[in-house]
């Protein structure tokens, strides 16, 4: 008999399960949760790739967005009308000699104006090219500048050029509808009795600057005697040039005649374009003298480079033409420039007219002078009103009108852009090196230039803010057009928004405005009340800039941003958006620096937002509590005192212990020297840098008292009148020198190729504020009252003198003095803030 059969499950194996078996509950949820963990983790995955996408593409939009804020402009409307120059709204400022670059031209403050120059060159002469146009210091004259100049309606420069003077002349006529009439006068004489008197050439010329036409009138052959055109800002006008003369209403002299008439890719092609067209092959004969071959202008040939393709050029060609007279010293000649809708013209500006007119505007400019400087009745002789009323007009005859866009980039930027095209009517620093716009400098120039004509000041100020773009950034340097570009280096061409100057305009403001509470009721002043109400959105924005894009490491420091990032080849890194460019900082650039120049500025501005908001009913209170912040001794001790150097000081990493050396490169032997590099010097740091106060003593150490921060009462006061008129420090008999002469790095060079520039040489800008300081000090209660008054009477006589000893013996006022011999040095003339002299005469502080 048989057992009953086991069925047997093995471990492994699953037991068969029919259709309608359901798993284990367990089973079930462990399923589900595999499902879930895998949905959540794709859902995870997708989430991720979109949010990437989406941030990745919004990233890019930012950085887009962020990269065209640099050349966005403001929002705000801009403070001057797109007309406001138009002869239409400002006839008697339309016409003017805003060409300082030229020695001798004119131009409209349009966009695209007709542009009037003058050119010149010495005939039979040993040099085989002596033509004058562009204001060099190569050329090497004896002087060259306005004697006087009213910045409106007339203006008489003088030219020392070798053996003989060139006396410049113009007058203005309003009339029509496009900016009246003018003409010029050019007086030639001798000033050596050589018994041959010097031949010249003059060539007076046009160019359309890519507007309009020009047609030419050629009279006896070769004899240009007029030229026709229109302009839409001009309408029809003509130019005649008349015959020379000896003398006014005198015979005709013999003179020979060329011209030129071609096209112009640009302005600042003038030059060559004649260069290229003279030749030797005419002939000068007047009457009882030897015929001689005389360079005159013939036919304009382009320059051709074999197998080198010239470049389009994207600029169209303007009209340019040229009128050139030879003749031989002594003699006048007189171009007259007469527009169409002047109808009722009761005769031409020329001859004895021309004579009344000047006399009759040089008389009103002299009582206008001395009303407002007062220099006869503070006792000065005729020459050193003479040397300031060529101080004056030579500022008011460098005020140029320049259009264009600058080139800029932000750290958003790969490559550099093109600003939104503009205009700026600006004084500029020097004719001959620095022919353009400087933001740090205008805020000086204004300072004389208000004192004589507060709309100049206030369309300047107007020009340089409508610059602005939405970040409240002006660009530092402006150059505009390609004349102005054409005198610039390549690595100064680009601005960046990083970089700041020192906001110098608020001290033209805080002038404006201080005109406007003392005389309410005075012509000049009316207007500034407006004014102000339509700068004022923009200067918020300005001033909030500064206020944060230049904050320091601590509450309420300050740091310049922009120093020179190659430390090796520096003796010290650069601040050139300091404005005091090589003045020793902190010798290793850090984000911890603290300036105390910047903070400075911060507390002056902010007291004169302060200012403006209350005298135009706006919000005030946060001005005045951060200007009481900055202005706060405790605070400014507490930043930057240095008990240890017993003075104001920068804070940052640093160490003295550096020196240019020449590095060592190896040639191995045998070899030729000259297929190695140059050996350069470059920096040897014998010490580690730590952070502490930088030990410099100068311009920027009296900061606070430059700028009147110092309380009357303050101790401070009486380190820095010490270090003032220390011989060894800051004082010398001709102005206070820009670096103590105990400092390790007085009057070392930077780099190789850099000699020094502010350390140790005497610039007025800040001799000013020092003059203006102590007459502050000296007129206010306190314990040093006294003091003040003895050095402001020592340090305003030093400083008047050597100035105007220098520009009797050169001819020139410089850009700065040595401070060992007072001799004017750096470039020439420098017209800019060095006038500034002509304040401290009149004491208009």
């Amino acid at each position: 008999m048989g057992r009953q059969r086991k069925r047997v499950v093995t471990g492994d194996a699953a037991p068969l399960s029919r259709k309608d078996d359901k798993p284990p509950v367990f089973q079930r949820q462990s399923k589900k949760k595999k499902i879930d963990v895998g949905k959540v983790f794709i859902n995870i995955s997708i989430g991720l790739c979109v949010f990437s996408l989406v941030w990745f593409f919004y990233a890019i939009y930012m950085r887009s967005s962020l990269a065209k804020r640099v050349v966005t402009p403001h929002p705000s409307p801009r403070v001057l009308d797109a007309n406001s120059s138009s002869a239409k709204v400002s006839p008697d400022r339309f016409w003017g000699s805003y060409r300082p670059q030229v020695y001798f031209g004119m131009k409209t403050r349009s966009p695209q104006s007709l542009v009037t120059g003058m050119m010149w060159m010495r005939q039979f002469s040993d040099l085989d090219m002596n033509l004058r146009h562009t204001c060099e210091q190569g050329d090497h004259l004896q002087s060259y500048g306005w004697l006087t100049h009213d910045g409106l309606t007339f203006g008489v420069q003088e030219i020392r050029d070798g053996d003989f003077t060139l006396t410049t002349e113009f007058v203005k006529r309003l009339g029509g509808d496009h900016g009246g009439d003018w003409t010029w006068r050019i007086t030639a004489k001798q000033h050596s009795s050589a018994p041959q008197p010097p031949v010249i050439s003059l060539m007076f010329y046009a160019a359309a600057d890519m507007q309009g036409s020009l047609q030419t009138y050629v009279e006896e052959r070769n004899r240009l005697a007029s030229i026709t055109g229109f302009s839409e800002d001009l309408g029809n006008f003509k130019i005649t040039f008349r015959k020379p003369v000896t003398g006014e209403s005198s015979s005709t002299k013999y003179s020979s005649y060329n011209y030129l008439q071609t096209v112009s890719p640009g302005l600042e092609k003038l030059t060559d374009i004649v260069k290229l067209s003279l030749n030797r092959k005419f002939v000068f004969s007047p009457p009882s003298a030897e015929k001689r071959n005389y360079v005159g202008l013939d036919t304009y040939k382009p320059p051709h480079h074999q197998n080198q393709q010239k470049p389009a050029d994207p600029r169209k060609e303007s009209d340019f033409v040229v009128h050139q007279v030879t003749v031989q010293l002594p003699f006048q000649i007189e171009v007259l420039f007469e527009s169409g809708s002047f109808y009722n013209r009761p005769n031409q500006l020329v001859g004895s007219v021309m004579t009344e007119e000047l006399e009759r505007r040089k008389a009103e400019f002299n009582a206008k002078f001395e009303k407002i400087f007062g220099l006869e009745s503070k006792g000065f002789n005729q020459a050193q009103i003479k040397f300031a009323k060529a101080a004056l007009s030579n500022m008011l005859g460098g005020m140029g009108y320049f259009y264009g866009q600058s080139v800029v980039q932000s750290v958003y930027n790969e490559y550099p852009l093109l600003y939104p095209e503009g205009a700026l009517f600006t004084a500029v620093p020097s004719r001959s090196f620095f022919p353009r716009g400087f933001l740090w400098d205008e805020g000086f120039h204004q300072l004389l230039l208000s004192k004589w004509d507060p709309q100049v000041t206030r369309e300047t100020v107007a020009h340089w803010v409508d610059l602005m773009n939405i970040e409240g950034w002006i660009p530092r340097e402006q150059i505009l057009g390609d004349e102005a570009l054409s005198k610039v280096p390549a690595e100064f061409v680009v601005q960046r928004n990083e970089n700041a100057n020192p906001p110098t305009l608020f001290l033209a403001l805080q002038e404006l405005v201080e005109q406007l509470t003392s005389n309410p009721d005075e012509a000049g002043t009316r207007q500034t009340l407006p004014f102000l109400r339509r700068l004022y959105p923009r200067l918020k924005t300005w001033f909030e800039w500064y206020n944060t894009t230049q904050r320091g490491p601590l509450p309420n420091s300050y740091r310049w941003r922009g120093r020179d990032k190659d430390t090796d080849l520096f003796l010290n890194p650069k601040t050139l958006t300091s404005g005091l460019d090589d003045y020793p900082r902190a010798s290793h650039p850090s984000a911890d620096e603290r300036h105390v120049d910047l903070h400075c500025w911060m507390a002056l501005s902010s007291g004169i937002m302060a200012s403006i908001a209350k005298l135009l009913g706006e919000p005030h209170e946060d001005y005045k509590h951060l200007h009481q912040v900055l202005s706060d001794n405790n605070l400014l001790t507490e930043l930057h005192w240095s008990d240890q150097h017993g003075a104001f000081c920068d804070y940052g990493n640093h160490t003295k212990a550096v020196s240019l050396q020449r590095e060592k490169v190896y040639v191995p032997p045998g070899q030729p020297r000259h297929q190695f590099p140059v050996a350069r010097l470059v920096r040897s740091v014998r010490r580690a840098p730590k952070l502490q106060y930088v030990n410099a003593l100068g311009y920027v150490s009296l900061f606070p008292f430059l700028l009147r921060i110092l309380e009357p009462d303050s101790p401070k006061l009486e380190h820095i009148f010490k270090d003032i008129k220390d011989p060894s420090k800051l004082w010398t008999p001709y102005g206070l020198r820009s670096l103590s002469k105990s400092d390790p790095l007085y009057m070392q060079r930077n780099t190789e190729h850099d000699p020094p520039y502010w350390r140790g040489p005497i610039w007025i800008n800040i001799n000013y504020l020092a003059v203006r300081a102590l007459h502050h000090y000296s007129t206010t209660k306190g314990p040093y009252q006294e003091k003040a008054a003895i050095l402001y009477q020592e340090l305003r006589t030093n400083i008047i003198n050597n100035v105007n000893k220098q520009y009797v013996e050169t001819g020139y006022v410089w850009e700065q003095y040595s401070d060992s011999t007072g001799k004017g040095q750096g470039c020439h003339p420098f017209t800019g803030w060095s006038a500034l002299t002509v304040l401290m005469m009149a004491e208009h502080y």
